[in-house]
């Protein structure tokens, strides 16, 4: 495993790694994702078929009708050297177009927040979920999920030789920013300025 970015303070060094392993979909996720591309897997498993629906439109309408979806937001993708998405269209007409839905229904909400009325207030917390749901998936997809390991050097007296000590690892952060995205709080470092890169 390659490592991306190094701090060190004192002894210890803290050392960022790419998490490959990731997979946000394996989790029990709020939304569920219908998505149909020829060149990748995308999206969550499902039985539907592209050429039963002559659009968009007549897949969103199925969903809602049939898997009872209570709120549903389209999923776009840009591809070009690799690929990314999000909820809302790209500007390049060539390389991106939509791949599906994600969507929730009325007993996924309340089974999720434990009540017996979804309110429109309810509903608006459950779009920025999902929109998140579709941001963490973007996030395995463009390679932007991190783990770590903290180590302790210690050095032999008598030979000077240095040995890594682990203190810490974990994996799974998902996003760029590792203030944002607790790995430098799960690794019980304040404030990082105080560390130096190597």
């Amino acid at each position: 495993m390659e490592t991306i970015k190094q701090f060190k303070k004192g002894n210890q060094i803290l050392k960022i790694f790419n998490d490959s392993d990731s997979d946000s979909r394996e989790w029990d996720n709020l939304g569920k994702m219908v998505c149909f591309h020829n060149g990748y897997s995308l999206g969550d498993k499902h039985d539907l078929k592209q050429d039963d629906f002559n659009s968009w439109d007549a897949l969103s309408k199925h969903i809602i009708k049939e898997e009872k979806a209570v709120v549903i937001l389209p999923i776009y993708m840009y591809n070009h050297s690799g690929i990314t998405i999000r909820t809302t269209p790209f500007g390049c007409q060539f390389d991106s177009g939509q791949v599906g839905f994600i969507y929730t229904t009325t007993d996924k909400i309340k089974e999720n927040f434990s009540v017996k009325k979804v309110t429109k207030k309810l509903i608006d917390k459950v779009i920025e979920m999902l929109k998140q749901e579709v941001k963490t998936y973007d996030d395995d997809l463009t390679g932007n999920v991190y783990s770590f390991s903290l180590v302790e050097i210690k050095k032999c007296e008598c030979c000077n030789h240095s040995e890594e000590i682990l203190k810490d690892s974990c994996c799974g952060f998902y996003g760029t920013d590792f203030k944002e995205n607790g790995l430098f709080d799960h690794a019980e470092i304040k404030d990082i300025s105080k560390w130096e890169e190597i």
